[in-house]
């Protein structure tokens, strides 16, 4: 039997350190926990360590500040870079986040040249965009982790404004992950029922809007930090459905070319994930209003990318 599956999680701040626990809580695979603080890593991964006796997870977990201790993950999560904070939108962290990004795209990619790389730094779509150019490797491996956060965001409000289980709403979110994502109720539905006969326009128009400045919303509760548990547990989704071949449909930012009318772009669309990452784009048809939205959201990535020069 093989061993157990490898992941590294790159940032050990709230976003890393939760994605580690439910890696761990999940049993889905080693983990480790990477970042430039000395201790930080160390400190969390032995914690949650001393925790897998209570719960019963038998993972191995790893704190480091080098990145010798990676070598060979499946999966690679980065979190790594400066969080919001009140008042600033995920593109004043642009080029900050980008050098960042960047040099641990290079060890990411030197010490596991066959990993899936899973981009959960701000801004998201651009950051992927740094990853796949930084790393070489080809776009089924390099992807972004926003659209299954959004579509939890709308799902969680809709269930709350229906009185339902969560289990019972599907959402569908497209776009860049910022102010222009696209929600789109026609496709979203409550058991089946789509949500635009279940709810009126206002309530509908209100929950897109709190959808779109969800993270916002949180940045501005927390004051010293942006979110972070929902955040980590979407990029878990993906690498699960990574990991175990799920061929799950979820909303990622991947290298567009052509699909939607966009080219050279990462931009969050529907796709399969699997064993071999991002194994289908899955193309609906949109109006003309929703396609005019999605273009107008990919603008505003490629206007972040224009600037990065990449």
């Amino acid at each position: 039997m093989a061993g157990r599956h490898k992941v590294t999680v790159v940032g050990a701040g709230n976003v890393g350190a939760t994605a580690a626990h439910w890696i761990a809580a999940k049993e889905l695979a080693d983990v480790v926990l990477v970042d430039i603080v000395e201790g930080t890593p160390q400190g969390k991964a032995l914690d949650l360590a001393q925790a897998a006796p209570i719960d019963g997870f038998d993972v191995k977990l790893i704190g480091a500040n080098s990145y010798e201790e990676t070598a060979n993950s499946d999966v690679v999560i980065i979190t790594a870079g400066l969080p919001r904070k009140p008042g600033m939108s995920r593109d004043d962290l642009l080029k900050t986040n980008s050098d960042i990004v960047g040099q641990v795209t290079d060890q990411v990619a030197k010490y596991s040249p066959n990993a899936f790389i899973i981009v959960v730094s701000n801004p998201l779509d651009a950051m992927t965009q740094v990853a796949f150019r930084r790393s070489g490797f080809p776009k089924n491996r390099v992807m972004g982790m926003a659209g299954v956060l959004d579509s939890a965001r709308m799902r969680c409000f809709l269930a709350e404004a229906l009185n339902v289980s969560v289990e019972n709403v599907t959402a569908f979110v497209l776009g860049g992950h910022g102010d222009t994502m696209v929600p789109l109720p026609r496709y979203s539905t409550c058991a089946g029922i789509p949500v635009t006969e279940l709810l009126d326009k206002a309530t509908l128009d209100a929950i897109i809007d709190r959808t779109a400045n969800g993270g916002a919303e949180i940045v501005g509760l927390l004051k010293t930090g942006s979110a972070f548990y929902a955040p980590s547990l979407g990029a878990v989704e993906m690498a699960e459905a990574i990991l175990k071949d799920k061929k799950k449909i979820l909303p990622c930012a991947v290298f567009l070319e052509g699909e939607y009318g966009i080219s050279n772009l990462f931009v969050g669309v529907p796709v399969k994930l699997g064993k071999n990452g991002v194994e289908q784009i899955i193309e609906i048809s949109l109006t003309n209003d929703e396609r005019a939205a999605l273009h107008k959201s990919a603008a505003a990535v490629q206007e972040l990318v224009d600037i990065l020069e990449i």
